[in-house]
Order: structure tokens, then C-alpha cells, then sequence
């Protein structure tokens, strides 16, 4: 016996009629099955679950916006890398030209005191000395340290001063200094002395007015 628990399978039949009973017309095709009404296989419209689309759309959504996240992000770490990188060329090359420069600085005081003694005022060594110090200029060298300078003792050495220091400027250069843009290579070696100013000037007025001049 069957149980009358037993699922019914879906009830379909084959029409094998070669003659179209509504026609009259020979059939060429294949049978078809046709499923009885009531069949749950068959499909039926709209039974596509739109929550299950909507739900599927979001996570695509969602994964998309963590990808482009996640490529802004390499995009950014990338362009500070660039950067980081070209400037620590940059700073390697300074260097670079400031380590020539600064050994190329006893030369240059072998030239000032030849200049000192009239050698370079003419002659081959001229032309030598002129284009060394020229191409040294271009590259970022200058020199400081003349008489009459504010004193600065971030760029001076004083081994000498005369006076009280109320305005110390350079007296007397023993030894230029040298710079490489913003980098002090060599301090410059000065005596310091006192600029005459304000206060000599004023000093010398009260010794000229008459006495008693300030009384009202």
C-alpha cells in the first residue's frame, strides 16, 4: 500500500498526435509537455526575490567603495613616496656640492693671499683663479666676513674686541668665512670693535650744551 503521506509528483502528459486536432496540419515538431495547471515547477512571473537582488547590489556597492578606498589610499602613500624620495636626492646633492666646496675653501685662501701679493693681477693664474671662484659662486658658494659687518657670532669668531661691545662690528678679518646657501662651512675669524653710533653722538651733545641748559 501507498501512504497517503507520499508528495504527489506533478502531473504532466505527452501529446503525440502527429495531426493537429484544431488544424488538421502535420505536426513537424517535437512533443511538447505541457504542464498541468497547478504545477509547482512551473515557473511564474515575477518570482524573482527582490530582496535578495537589493541585498546582493548593496554588498557590491559597499565592495566597491572599500576598493576605491583602498587604491586612494596606495595613491596617496605613493605620492608622499615620490616626494619623500626627490627630496632626499635633492638634499643628497646639496651635500654632495657642499663637501666639494668646503675642500676646495683652502685653495681659495691660497688665492686670496696670492691675490694679497699682486699675483693674480694678471697672467694664466688669473684666468684660473677667476673661473674657479666663478663656478664655486654658481654652485652655491659665498663668502663673508668683511670689515664693518654687524658682529653675528653664529657666523663670526672674535679673537679680539676692543671696546665696551655696546655695537660690535667686524675690525679686522683674519680668515674669511664661507657659506653654502643656508650652511656655514667655515666661520670667519674677525677682532670685533665697537661701531661709532648713537651713543657717541649723543654723548657729544650733552658735552656741548651750556650748563644749566636742561633746567626749566
Amino acid at each position: 500500500m501507498t501512504s497517503d503521506n507520499t508528495e504527489q509528483e506533478p502531473v504532466t502528459f505527452v501529446d503525440k498526435r502527429k495531426i493537429d486536432p484544431e488544424t488538421g496540419s502535420v505536426r513537424d515538431a517535437e512533443p511538447v509537455v505541457e504542464p498541468l495547471a497547478g504545477d509547482a515547477t512551473a515557473p511564474q512571473p515575477g518570482s524573482v526575490d527582490g530582496g535578495a537582488l537589493a541585498d546582493e547590489v548593496v554588498s557590491e556597492t559597499d565592495e566597491l567603495a572599500e576598493r576605491t578606498a583602498d587604491l586612494q589610499r596606495l595613491q596617496a602613500e605613493y605620492a608622499n613616496y615620490r616626494r619623500r624620495v626627490q627630496r632626499d636626492k635633492q638634499s643628497d646633492i646639496a651635500n654632495a656640492k657642499a663637501s666639494v666646496a668646503g675642500e676646495l675653501i683652502g685653495v681659495l685662501d691660497d688665492l686670496d693671499r696670492a691675490r694679497s701679493h699682486g699675483d693674480l693681477d694678471s697672467g694664466p693664474l688669473k684666468g684660473v683663479a677667476d673661473k674657479l671662484i666663478g663656478a664655486l659662486t654658481s654652485l652655491g658658494l659665498s663668502e663673508f666676513g668683511a670689515e664693518g659687518e654687524a658682529f653675528d657670532p653664529s657666523l663670526h669668531e672674535a679673537v679680539q674686541h676692543d671696546g665696551e661691545g655696546h655695537d660690535p662690528v667686524v675690525g679686522t678679518v683674519m680668515r674669511k668665512g664661507y657659506k653654502f646657501g643656508d650652511r656655514v662651512l667655515r666661520h670667519a675669524m674677525v677682532a670685533v670693535t665697537d661701531r661709532v653710533g648713537a651713543t657717541d653722538a649723543n654723548t657729544s651733545d650733552q658735552a656741548a650744551k651750556p650748563a644749566g641748559s636742561e633746567r626749566e
